[in-house]
């Protein structure tokens, strides 16, 4: 699950560097990944074949949710700062957090609550020193906001087909039918489809898609939502090494205390859950 969002934190930069469209970008992420989503299915000998048709329809409504979760996703990056775009997308965890218990119907404990505000006090406190509220922000803010709603749809829809359908194929279906509604939406707005230099897209597909959301679908049914959807806001954190690793961006003490509260988070959110397993253990 981290491995998946230290692969989904380069995006940002990568998305700013494709030499496309925004939405030409989401679109080459998904198309250029599927035909190694499908060799993965075929290595790991996970059918491929159509279930249920209950099991398609949440695939494909899942499918242009992501569709639509990118698209969204990759204007805001091109018309707010990156830390607003990272910020806003990662709603996603808490509106996940939320269903969670709406599904369990269940209030979360003490210990929970103060899991959730920590992720989210260490969230705020890593964007704090980039993060900007300004008129001109506004539009790429709302729709990194709406990404951050269309993305967790998308985990509702995945979390149901998960249960009947393994990581790659799942993948793959997903990616193929996504990648050609966002391939009319950049013809629709006039953008730059076809990339001069193909690294960056190519490099976006194989970390954002093969390899981040491929880990995320994984570990999905490996979590409770609540552990997922805090474990979501560790890509600002990851973000922030990323920048003082490659760009030389400077980490203050202010990004640290974020780190460490996120950090902290996720071994309080884990305490409940082990303390279960423990009990449900025969002696």
């Amino acid at each position: 699950m981290l491995i998946g969002n230290l692969a989904l934190a380069v995006g940002p930069w990568l998305v700013r560097n494709s030499g496309t469209g925004p939405i030409a970008a989401a679109h080459w992420r998904l198309l250029l990944a599927v035909p190694f989503l499908y060799f993965a299915a075929y290595l790991t000998k996970q059918s491929i074949k159509p279930g249920r048709p209950k099991i398609w329809i949440l695939l494909v409504l899942g499918s242009l949710f992501f569709a639509a979760d990118l698209g969204s996703w990759h204007i805001g990056i091109e018309q707010t700062k990156l830390a607003n775009a990272t910020l806003f997308g990662n709603s996603a965890s808490i509106i996940f957090v939320v269903y969670g218990y709406l599904i369990a119907r269940s209030l979360p404990s003490r210990l929970q609550l103060v899991a959730i505000a920590l992720a989210v006090a260490g969230a705020f406190l890593l964007m704090a020193s980039s993060y900007q509220l300004a008129a001109k922000y506004f539009i790429g803010d709302l729709f990194s906001l709406l990404a951050g709603v269309l993305y967790a749809a998308f985990l509702v829809a995945m979390l149901s087909v998960r249960n009947h359908m393994g990581t790659w194929p799942l993948l793959a279906h997903s990616s193929l039918i996504g990648a050609f509604p966002l391939l009319a939406m950049a013809y629709f707005m006039g953008e730059n489809i076809v990339p001069q230099d193909w690294t960056a897209v190519f490099v976006l597909a194989l970390t954002s898609q093969l390899i981040g959301q491929g880990l995320l679908i994984y570990a999905i049914l490996h979590f409770s939502p609540l552990v997922f959807g805090l474990a979501l806001l560790s890509q600002p954190a990851i973000a922030a090494l990323l920048g003082w690793a490659a760009f030389d961006e400077t980490v203050t003490a202010t990004d640290l205390a974020g780190m460490v509260a996120v950090a902290v988070a996720l071994i309080l959110v884990r305490l409940p859950e082990k303390q279960q397993q423990k009990l449900a253990e025969p002696s």
